[in-house]
């Protein structure tokens, strides 16, 4: 089981790997209560909305928006159809719980767009799935089946006169899918490219109909506020912040994995309970948020408490909860390399700016890193990623900037020390003995 810890679980509260994923094991976890508990009371979707509002979840896939404020963006009186998406599309390095949530609670996901789609007026709904997880989507789909046989799904749900149906679509493994506009685009059928905005998908959305796309995380939570009250579940948090959420942690810790834990607890209590630094060693550096926030150096981090208004004072995001640990052994030159490559490879070539200009920092990086770096060098990835940010149709431009920008300033004299020296200032064997191959005690 992946989801290895938690303090005060609610997604993964009762879950036992492989063994409590179907919709038996969920209703016994009170599974499909809030869904039953608004039907039966035939609750108004204000109720519902305020609910959502009052626990300030804010949006799991990145951007941290208040989910309850995006809903109330619908037009619910809007004559014809309307759409709830879930983004499943998970294909940022460093973050892998919203997989772990279809694979052992993909009910919650289920229920959590059903209460969504009943809020907001919608009758259908697609969950987006990254395309190099098959067998997740054919357990999702295994999950769509026990709900509409359960009557949780279809025409007249659980005799309210309410119809909801959920379909489960297979991406292809493209990381701008996780782009809203872009999944859209998928969805349809069309090439997965961004659209430009406005207009916004809550008028113009799937098929040019209204549309509210959430991340797997942030629905899942909504059966949990609903059954809890906002209030509570806010208080499960810290202001502005409610309730728990999911981070992945790998990279130099002893237990690389899930962990679910109450937002605002402190960054040094997270990195305890994935088992510490390997092999004694001391922290570097770590990426909050998934692979497009900016770096901390370890310091900062260490005074950090896990949410979004202490990372962002910090001078990163909390992103997608995503948390790279980066050791002593780890070659801040080598470490961005490998990010600016996977934004080379990822842009969907659109934009100038970002098709061009990603291709410069992946090569411009990668010099430095191979000895072949020039005075100059640093000064030209500053012009570069100023000429990208802002001046793209979506946010991969400056996802691909942010950690450029963020590991010069912070480890500037290692840079500094590749361009003089043509090598690393942390060795090569030192280096190797960091990332050699480790397998996670559980």
């Amino acid at each position: 089981m992946a989801i290895l810890g938690a303090i005060n679980p609610m997604l993964s509260l009762g879950l036992d790997g492989d063994n409590a994923w179907r919709l038996a094991d969920y209703v016994k976890r009170g599974g499909y209560s809030a869904l039953r508990r608004i039907l039966e009371e035939k609750q108004p979707q204000e109720y519902v909305i305020n609910e959502v509002k009052k626990s300030v979840l804010r949006g799991r896939g990145g951007a941290g928006f208040p989910t309850g404020l995006k809903w109330s963006f619908m037009p619910r009186s809007f004559p014809g159809d309307k759409y709830v998406v879930c983004n499943s599309d998970e294909g940022e390095p460093g973050t892998f719980k919203d997989r772990d949530i279809l694979r052992y609670n993909p009910h919650s996901v289920i229920e959590g767009m059903v209460i969504a789609g009943y809020a907001m007026g919608a009758a259908r709904g697609y969950n987006y799935i990254h395309g190099e997880v098959w067998e997740i989507y054919e357990r999702f789909e295994e999950a769509l089946d026990e709900a509409r046989a359960a009557g949780f799904l279809g025409s007249d749900l659980l005799g309210s006169g309410f119809n909801f149906e959920l379909f489960a679509h297979h991406g292809y493994g493209a990381y701008i899918c996780g782009e809203e506009t872009a999944l859209l685009e998928s969805i349809e059928g069309k090439k997965g490219q961004p659209r430009f905005k406005p207009p916004f998908p809550a008028s113009f959305g799937l098929y040019g109909k209204p549309t509210t796309i959430n991340n797997t995380e942030t629905f899942a939570s909504v059966p949990y506020i609903i059954n809890l009250g906002g209030e509570t579940y806010l208080e499960a948090g810290k202001a502005n912040n409610g309730g728990t959420k999911l981070f992945s942690v790998s990279g130099h810790v002893n237990r690389p994995g899930n962990y679910e834990i109450p937002l605002g607890t402190p960054f040094s209590t997270l990195l305890e309970m994935a088992g510490g630094m390997r092999a004694g060693r001391q922290l570097k550096a770590c990426i909050p948020g998934g692979s497009s926030s900016p770096v901390v150096p370890a310091a900062a981090m260490m005074d950090c408490t896990m949410d979004y208004d202490s990372i962002g004072k910090a001078g990163s995001m909390l992103g997608s909860g995503a948390v790279i640990v980066m050791d002593e052994t780890t070659c801040m030159v080598k470490a961005l390399e490998r990010l600016s490559f996977f934004y080379y490879e990822e842009s969907c070539g659109q934009c100038t700016p970002c098709r061009e200009g990603t291709s410069w920092l992946y090569k411009v990086v990668h010099r430095i890193e191979n000895g072949q770096g020039r005075a100059d060098d640093l000064d030209l990835l500053a012009s570069v990623t100023t000429n990208i940010m802002g001046r793209t149709i979506c946010a991969l431009g400056d996802a691909a900037s942010m950690p450029v920008q963020s590991f010069i300033k912070h480890f500037r004299d290692e840079f500094a020390y590749h361009i003089e020296h043509r090598k690393c200032l942390v060795p090569v064997d030192v280096q190797r003995a960091g990332s050699g191959f480790f397998t996670a005690r559980v």
